[in-house]
């Protein structure tokens, strides 16, 4: 698998999502055990010709030669799912007498032969190889599921090893980072949180053009904005009379005079960009690099569509996005509950990230143009409780 990553034409490497590329080798190098279907299993009944000169019971004046007589031949064919190849690892624990037989395509066949066969005779026969067999690949699927299941993780490596040491070659490691500069004296508001039958895949579909880094937000840098964002929003549960009227607009406002109180001036509103305008948006080298949007609670549906605004702004690979949801209703639990399947049920929905809490939930999207362009969404929900008259 390694051998292969490192044989992939280097564009095509840089233009495809980590996540894509990684599962595309996981599952083309993980071991499909087989599975007998003895449901199936079927015999066919022939007559054959058996040299029967090495038999001690029988006189035979010549025994340097074959002597045969007619018996009987019950061949048994099993079908079954999974890679064939896997017949022929010897699994840990094995027998000195392991059971034999052969793989016509996905049949697996051994045959019993006899002068005199009786019906007890084979049946049992048959039995104890098939228990055999079974015996073994249970023992290999224990032995393969160690192996399946660090595929993944070192598909990943692997590709971000090349990934980074192409990028070293081109001198491009530094512009795929965007360090924002921070004030001295702003305030320490965030402290982050804790976190068959085998079908072959099909590499991801991706671009062999020329890569062209694209300006990124850092993680840590992302972690704090949030925070920063976080620590806004425990502002306004605290103080709910003084935020009880307020609209989007307005929130969106509070929030953008606490990051320029971080951020010397990246962070702006109402900027056009790529389809509309969003909330709260910051931009390195023409490209949006972070994009927020702020809003009331009123529905999945609603969220869903929050999400495709986001998508519509966003444009470039690595960005970092964010849906600040804001309840004023009375059972903020069920709330909490809607948001992770709304979310899940949209169609760039990629997977769940980890570093989700009860009211933050952490999620990687696809690009709704091209799903190796990847995005960070984290929807944070918080209760803005009304006042009591």
């Amino acid at each position: 698998m390694a051998a292969e990553i490192e044989k992939v034409d280097p564009d095509r490497l840089l233009n495809t999502s980590v996540d894509d590329l990684a599962l595309y080798f996981s599952e083309n190098y993980k071991i499909d055990v087989p599975v007998l279907d003895e449901d199936n299993l079927v015999v066919d009944q022939r007559e054959k010709q058996i040299d029967v000169s090495r038999d001690q019971n029988r006189y035979i004046t010549d025994r340097s030669r074959p002597f045969y007589i007619t018996g009987s031949e019950i061949e048994v064919e099993i079908p079954f799912t999974g890679e064939a190849e896997a017949f022929k690892i010897q699994p840990n624990p094995y027998t000195l007498s392991p059971p034999r037989a052969s793989v016509r395509s996905n049949l697996l066949t051994f045959a019993i032969v006899g002068t005199n066969l009786e019906a007890a005779q084979v049946r049992g026969e048959i039995e104890r190889t098939v228990r055999e067999v079974q015996s073994y690949l249970t023992n290999l699927r224990a032995n393969v599921a160690g192996l399946n299941g660090q595929l993944l993780g070192e598909a990943r490596r692997a590709i971000e090893a090349r990934r980074n040491k192409l990028l070293a070659n081109r001198n491009t490691v530094a512009s795929l980072g965007f360090k924002m500069k921070e004030r001295q004296n702003a305030p320490k508001t965030y402290v982050p949180p804790d976190v068959r039958k085998k079908i072959s895949p099909v590499m991801p579909p991706a671009s062999s053009a020329p890569y062209k880094p694209e300006p990124a937000l850092g993680q840590s840098d992302y972690e704090h904005i949030l925070g920063v964002m976080q620590g806004m929003t425990q502002v306004m549960e605290l103080s709910p009379s003084a935020f009880h009227d307020v609209d989007e607009v307005a929130l969106r406002s509070h929030f953008l005079v606490q990051l320029n109180g971080h951020y010397q001036g990246q962070a702006t509103g109402e900027t056009f960009n790529y389809e509309g305008k969003t909330d709260i948006l910051i931009r390195s080298e023409g490209r949006n690099i972070f994009i927020a949007e702020c809003k009331f609670w009123s529905g999945p549906k609603k969220l869903a569509e929050t999400i495709d605004q986001l998508l519509g702004y966003s444009s470039w690979r690595d960005t970092k996005t964010a849906v600040v949801v804001f309840n004023r209703n009375r059972d903020f639990s069920k709330v909490l509950a809607a948001i992770p399947d709304a979310v899940r049920a949209h169609p760039q929905f990629k997977k769940d990230l980890p570093g989700s809490t009860e009211t933050i939930f952490r999620y990687l999207f696809a690009n709704r143009d091209d799903r190796n362009r990847e995005l960070y969404l984290t929807v944070m929900a918080f209760d803005v409780p009304t006042p009591r008259p």
